[in-house]
């Protein structure tokens, strides 16, 4: 990517549509839409969303209580729906081949689950990701407190990425072996989109970060105030971080809640090798006559059961094939432990209440998001501590990553990488907890 290439400007501002009510079913209608994805006066772009916008409708719960889905496919493809990051009964996943059928054009889907613990989720297509994802098939998924956090604001904040021309044309490349064998489909264009594009100067925002890019990992640096980092993947830190003093780094799927008092014009930009880029801007406007003034503090705590490493079963997860990756057992691109693809018996079986330590070693010469269905994990840092909280892990190319799960979510669950081409070309597996 250079300046040439790379077309990202903050004059237009989208935003998410407003939350649907979680106490009646929501009705989710996936067609093609046409949106206005690069700034005011060039060319709409077609793209796939739900209810005629992309992203979809912002869905909010309370923890605890029941989600209720009507899906409704107006596509031409098949499709089917996710719920990334919630600990929901199995056979509401939606994962076809594994956890339902795909749901064919013109037909629907009930989902119906309970959403235990609150955070930033989201929910996107898990049939033909790699182009429905790309496509804009993706929503928002919000999960709150039963007691929450002192703010102003709740904003959820989507980075992502498209591959369209100067014109607005998306480009129909989809599934092209140069992408699926290097570092998946980066776009040409990026912003930020958000559920609210106005905010007061001295306001307390809760920004919810996801990125649903198939593949781009954003580094990021927001700025126009000062705060803490207090959350990943919808799972809260024990001790808030303060902003900046960390890289704020989203690999594809992944989510971090920053809570931030506002001084100016609350901007993101993306951090590049030849510079920084404006994805896109809240503006403020006026002042918070009260402004909070009480010390930032953890979110209140997900209260999940301690995983301990200690007589924990240990296995070892290699990340294989790709460009410039050399030879491996597997019959497609990519491979896990020279194996392509969803093998007909899990990858490995775990009684339920089991823990488990892995190991994910990426013998590739790209970084990999490695994504779990159903459970979170702790990451084991290099002193041997546990560290985040989380559903999907980066590993760079030549390392490895250290988890410590307990599999207390009974079922068939996906493990994948979330650079949606790869998932494709063959790096994924399950597991069966029962």
């Amino acid at each position: 990517m250079n300046r040439r290439e790379f077309l990202a400007t903050a004059s237009a501002t989208a935003l998410i549509p407003a939350a649907a009510n979680a106490a009646a079913t929501t009705r989710l209608i996936a067609a093609p839409v046409a949106l206005r994805i690069l700034p005011d006066g060039d060319e709409l772009t077609k793209l796939l969303g739900f209810n005629g916008k992309s992203p979809g409708p912002e869905i909010r719960a309370r923890q605890g209580e029941r989600i209720e889905v009507a899906f409704e496919n107006g596509l031409v493809q098949g499709s089917a729906i996710h719920w990334h990051g919630i600990h929901l009964e199995n056979a509401m996943d939606g994962v076809p081949g594994l956890t339902q059928s795909v749901v064919e054009p013109g037909e629907a889907f009930e989902y119906s689950f309970e959403v235990p613990h609150p955070g930033t989720f989201w929910y996107h297509s898990h049939h033909r990701s790699w182009e429905q994802v790309a496509k804009g098939l993706y929503g928002p998924l919000i999960v709150e407190e039963i007691d929450p956090p002192l703010i102003d604001r709740d904003i959820t904040v989507f980075v992502d990425d498209w591959r369209i021309s100067r014109s607005g044309e998306l480009q129909g490349d989809f599934g092209n072996l140069h992408d699926f064998s290097h570092a998946g489909r980066l776009g040409t264009f990026a912003r930020a989109l958000f559920s609210q594009d106005k905010v007061m100067l001295g306001d307390r925002l809760r920004l919810r970060l996801i990125n649903a890019s198939v593949a781009r990992i954003f580094s990021l640096e927001i700025g126009g105030g000062s705060g803490v980092v207090a959350a990943h993947d919808g799972m809260p830190l024990p001790d808030v971080v303060p902003l900046g003093k960390e890289a704020l780094q989203l690999a594809p799927a992944q989510r971090t809640d920053v809570i931030l008092d506002v001084s100016g014009p609350v901007d993101f930009m993306l951090l590049t090798q030849q510079g920084p880029y404006e994805l896109g801007t809240i503006v403020a406007e006026g002042t918070n006559p009260t402004p909070i003034e009480a010390p930032i503090g953890p979110l209140p705590s997900a209260n999940l059961p301690i995983a301990v490493a200690e007589g924990s079963k240990s296995s070892t997860l290699v990340m294989q094939g790709g460009a410039m990756g050399g030879r491996h057992g597997g019959s497609d691109i990519w491979a896990f432990n020279d194996y392509s693809g969803l093998p007909e018996k899990p990858w490995r079986k775990f009684a339920i209440g089991e823990v488990a330590r892995i190991e994910l070693r990426n013998d590739t010469a790209f970084p990999h998001g490695i994504h779990l269905h159903g459970h979170h994990f702790h990451e084991i840092a290099n002193d041997g501590s546990l560290g985040h909280y989380r559903d999907t892990t980066l590993v760079m190319h030549g390392q490895s990553q250290e988890i410590l799960c307990m599999f207390d979510n009974p079922g068939k669950w996906l493990l994948h990488c979330h650079t949606l081409g790869h998932q494709a070309s063959g790096m994924k597996t399950w597991i069966e907890v029962s």
